[in-house]
């Protein structure tokens, strides 16, 4: 596993231990799916990454409205938009976000994380609104 990928998976730890009722864990998996989108992944997978990041930075979404969302999302007969996404992703990563102490700065570095991959990704920005709005949703 690359550093990367160990802190994500300390941050998915530290954020489902919490219990806090936001789901803050929701912001977590939404940045770095979107960040280490590829070739790879499914563009269900990839489009509500960035719907995600969308209503949290953009519409103030908690976790746990933003899963709301997704369950919604996910039990419609759609047509998952395939996005071709700019290689810069934001300059924050989980490995910084890691190394913010526990607690209000980690929480604050986890919105700050979520912030940059979502400015780094804006040039999707219509595609998500257009796809929300066919859905109802915003």
């Amino acid at each position: 596993m690359t550093t990367e990928q160990i802190a994500y998976h300390d941050l998915c730890a530290y954020t489902l231990t919490r219990g806090d009722a936001t789901f803050m864990h929701q912001h977590v998996v939404d940045a770095f799916a979107a960040q280490h989108a590829d070739e790879h992944s499914k563009p269900m997978g990839v489009i509500f990454a960035l719907i995600g990041l969308y209503l949290s930075c953009e519409k103030g979404y908690s976790g746990r409205q933003v899963q709301r969302v997704h369950m919604l999302l996910a039990r419609t007969k759609s047509t998952w938009p395939n996005l071709v996404l700019p290689a810069d992703r934001g300059r924050s990563t989980a490995v910084h976000v890691m190394a913010a102490p526990a607690g209000a700065e980690r929480d604050h570095a986890i919105h700050a994380w979520c912030a940059s991959v979502w400015a780094a990704l804006s040039p999707t920005r219509r595609t998500v609104t257009n796809f929300l709005h066919e859905h109802g949703i915003t």
